[in-house]
């Protein structure tokens, strides 16, 4: 993966930009002024971050796979150690599929109904490869998602989810907890 140097990154216009920052010169960004991104945060290739009035924000220790994507008007937040595997989407907007309104941005907002919410990612989130997350979903502390889930509602802290629609199949191990304390010792003292 060729990675934009600091100067590349700095020049995008970031509203926050942390330390020990790689992006993929082939990830995509709009709307950069309200993209917030913390240390330590890897972006791969074919990577769009699309961000609405809520904007977007990255903790401290995050990466995001390759063709993963983050769009909507809605905020979207991933706190720290959060991992998006590949062809991840998260949407904080969607379109009425019911048929009682017209779909797509093209189309006037009168003649829509999209939904707009929230979407929030609580520390050591992972969420498994080709899984999408609608708008107003918030996975809790240390949630896991198995890979191809449709995740429609909220997940509670430390369960691990998986499916179509995402249900919970079982409680997820907190053993991360000690050593996400052990890699912040040397940073305290």
């Amino acid at each position: 993966m060729a990675a934009l140097n600091r100067d590349a990154i700095e020049q995008m216009g970031f509203a926050e930009i942390g330390n020990n920052v790689t992006i993929s010169e082939k990830a995509s960004f709009h709307n950069c002024a309200k993209i917030k991104i913390g240390n330590n945060c890897r972006i791969d290739d074919f990577c769009v971050l699309s961000a609405g009035e809520g904007g977007i924000t990255l903790g401290n220790y995050i990466h995001i796979a390759v063709y993963t994507s983050l769009i909507g008007a809605g905020k979207i937040a991933l706190d720290d150690y959060c991992n998006l595997s590949s062809r991840v989407a998260i949407y904080s907007s969607s379109d009425d599929y019911s048929g009682a309104f017209m779909t797509n941005p093209a189309v006037p907002k009168q003649f829509t109904n999209v939904e707009h919410a929230d979407v929030y990612l609580g520390k050591h989130v992972i969420v498994g490869s080709g899984s999408v997350i609608l708008p107003g979903v918030r996975l809790e502390d240390g949630v896991a998602i198995g890979a191809l889930s449709l995740v429609t509602k909220s997940c509670k802290a430390f369960g691990i989810y998986a499916g179509n629609p995402a249900k919970f199949i079982k409680e997820r191990k907190k053993d991360l907890l000690t050593l996400e304390q052990q890699l912040l010792k040397p940073q305290k003292q």
